[in-house]
């Protein structure tokens, strides 16, 4: 499932890439502890997860566009402030990383936040404007914000973590991607020149 990452991969030596990865699965499980002490589990399972409805696939469109907006947000952060304390020093990021950060900027801003706030109010607002009482394949509905789940988290947290990542720019030009990186390592996949 990894194929060549081992523990070598960590990079350990570099404090941001560690922390982002930790300040991640530490959310993560946070989030995972307080619903299943609060009890909210059964209630978010029967009434959202699995829901057949467009208006709350809408909303958990919407909702996964604003979290994946803020990490989006969070990389132009890192990025204007790499700018702003490299104008007269070597700044805080290697350019690598910078280019790293970039890409995944790009890829995250528009797919994975502005294209499921769109699709989350096409999903609530078009059959309500249509008069329809719901999507003419509910459950194809769900499936279709389910299944891309595991791909959005693992693509975002190797992007925060990983130690090679695609360094092709916001563009993601062929000709300042590379051929030559693991398969695993970026979120977009291109060619050379």
């Amino acid at each position: 499932m990894f194929g060549k990452l081992t523990w070598q991969a960590i990079p350990w030596d570099q404090p941001i890439p560690l922390v982002a990865g930790s300040v991640v699965v530490l959310i993560v499980l946070a989030v995972l502890a307080w619903v299943v002490i609060k009890g909210y589990l059964p209630y978010l399972w029967r009434e959202w997860i699995t829901s057949v409805d467009h208006k709350r696939i809408g909303v958990m469109y919407t909702l996964l566009g604003a979290v994946m907006l803020l990490r989006g947000f969070i990389d132009a952060i890192m990025m204007r402030s790499q700018q702003a304390a490299a104008f007269r020093a070597a700044g805080y990021l290697p350019p690598e990383h910078y280019d790293q950060i970039c890409s995944a900027h790009g890829t995250i801003m528009i797919f994975f936040a502005a294209m499921p706030i769109v699709i989350g109010l096409m999903n609530f607002a078009v059959p309500l404007q249509l008069g329809m009482r719901d999507v003419a394949f509910p459950t194809l509905n769900s499936t279709s914000f389910g299944s891309p789940r595991p791909a959005r988290f693992w693509s975002t947290s190797r992007s925060s973590s990983a130690s090679s990542r695609a360094r092709a720019g916001w563009f993601i030009r062929p000709c300042r991607s590379s051929a030559t990186r693991p398969v695993w390592a970026s979120i977009i996949t291109c060619g050379r020149c």
